[in-house]
């Protein structure tokens, strides 16, 4: 099955890029924005040690039970072309949000919660209780991703990515108006607050973007299928989507297996309050790379004419956004953020500061890894992103083992340490694949050409 042709019209010019490219990086800095804010809210609430360590476990679960359907967006932007794979891979996707959705809710039944919480994770009694909340509130969570990721997906492969980034902006107003409201209003536990308050934006997200969709919607369902094809079958989508589901799931269970190794090490609820305010921190700049995937995989083009540019638009991104990240880990400005931002103690920004300064290099790895992902998709190659996956969780478990059980490092800062180590295996796992695509179209097979 051929590859499809790029949205027509794309300047693929430096400048060209970038205006493609930027609404969709404010998207993922939009959503990235989500975990500081409400780990300063919920850090401001009562007893914020416990509720941040609940939190954290609860989006680290939540998150993975969302693994089914978050390569949606990806997948509408690779491989809707006309009516009948749009009603096809539609139809996958509400099958993909009622299973994820039916995933939270077996968690919710207690014997389960009991035996996963604190048999499995061994977390400490408070931080299970609130945890059960928490994931209450999480409910609406995956479907309401999963439909506006497909939305998203029809409408940047139409080209308009300003209305996805409109989206994010309407999801972030209901996220914070619902965050005061079931927080400093309602009194709810922090753990709580932060669920309710990121379901709710996803979903009035989800409806907003069915709205902006519509025109694109009406685009695609005006395509027949070229020729004599009858279009996109389930064969081909479950082919192409299933590699990018199991990279899901594996690279997902990454933050509940963290979460288990963190609370068997030294100083565990400590570690479990300070790693999703880190995580938050680091994944404002990790945005800006992984909004770079949906980009690449619209614009590289049937003969990867894009590759030449495109890599060095990411490779100037990449540094830069590296750059600033350094720049607040190793000055005062880490103190700014995680104290007076964020709300932590004096002791809790102790803790912080080291894991953020091992990290920095991580946004680098994450915009090439984007790249390689994206030609990979756009070849419907998307095998070898599963293994890469595969070859960074376990690198990640073996590298926190070390310095997490042996070297006896506290527990947030062997994970840092873990996660670098991990990302740069998958980053590197994928540069012979990535180049043998470039080869087989007659694209530059360097990355850095």
């Amino acid at each position: 099955m051929p590859p499809p042709s790029p949205p027509a019209g794309k300047d693929l010019s430096q400048r060209g890029i970038f205006r493609f490219w930027v609404p969709l990086a404010a998207t993922w800095v939009m959503m990235a924005a989500e975990g500081p804010f409400l780990a300063a809210v919920i850090a401001r609430l009562a007893d914020p040690t416990i509720s941040l360590a609940a939190y954290g476990v609860a989006i680290a679960y939540a998150v993975l039970v969302e693994s089914p359907v978050i390569m949606l967006m990806s997948a509408a932007t690779a491989l809707i072309e006309d009516e009948a794979s749009y009603r096809r891979l539609r139809n996958f996707a509400n099958l993909l949000n009622a299973f994820a959705t039916s995933l939270l809710l077996i968690t919710l039944i207690p014997p389960v919660h009991r035996a996963l919480f604190f048999g499995v994770l061994g977390l400490p009694e408070e931080v299970a209780a609130q945890t059960y909340g928490a994931l209450w509130c999480f409910l609406p969570w995956p479907a309401a991703i999963g439909v506006r990721r497909f939305l998203q997906g029809v409408m940047i492969r139409a080209g308009r990515t300003r209305l996805v980034a409109y989206g994010t902006v309407i999801r972030l107003l209901a996220m914070a108006t619902s965050a005061i409201v079931f927080g400093p209003v309602l009194g709810l536990p922090g753990s709580w607050v932060g669920g309710a308050a990121l379901s709710t934006g996803v979903v009035v997200e989800a409806i907003a973007a069915r709205i902006m969709a519509r025109p694109s919607i009406r685009e695609v369902l005006g395509t027949a299928p070229a020729g004599d094809s009858t279009g996109l079958s389930y064969r081909e989508i479950g082919s192409f989507y299933y590699p990018l589901l199991l990279t899901s799931l594996i690279g997902l269970a990454v933050g509940p297996m963290v979460t288990f190794f963190m609370g068997r090490s030294v100083a565990p609820v400590e570690s479990l309050a300070v790693f999703p305010v880190v995580h938050s921190l680091l994944f404002v700049f990790r945005a800006l790379g992984l909004s770079f995937q949906d980009a690449s995989i619209a614009l590289l083009g049937r003969g990867r004419e894009g590759v030449p540019e495109l890599s060095r638009f990411g490779r100037r991104m990449g540094f830069a956004i590296t750059a600033l990240l350094v720049a607040i880990a190793f000055t005062p400005l880490a103190d700014v953020w995680f104290m007076t931002v964020s709300g932590l103690s004096a002791e809790l920004t102790a803790y912080a500061i080291t894991p953020l300064r091992i990290v920095v290099l991580l946004p680098l790895a994450g915009v090439w890894l984007s790249f390689e992902r994206g030609v990979l998709m756009r070849n419907r190659r998307t095998r070898p992103i599963t293994w890469a996956t595969a070859a960074e969780v376990v690198v990640i478990a073996a590298v926190f083992i070390v310095c997490g059980w042996v070297l006896d490092m506290v527990g947030v800062t062997a994970a840092a340490i873990a996660l670098l180590f991990g990302k740069l295996m998958s980053t590197l796992y994928l540069v012979p694949p990535t180049r043998l695509c470039l080869r087989e179209v007659g694209a530059p097979s360097r990355l850095d050409e």
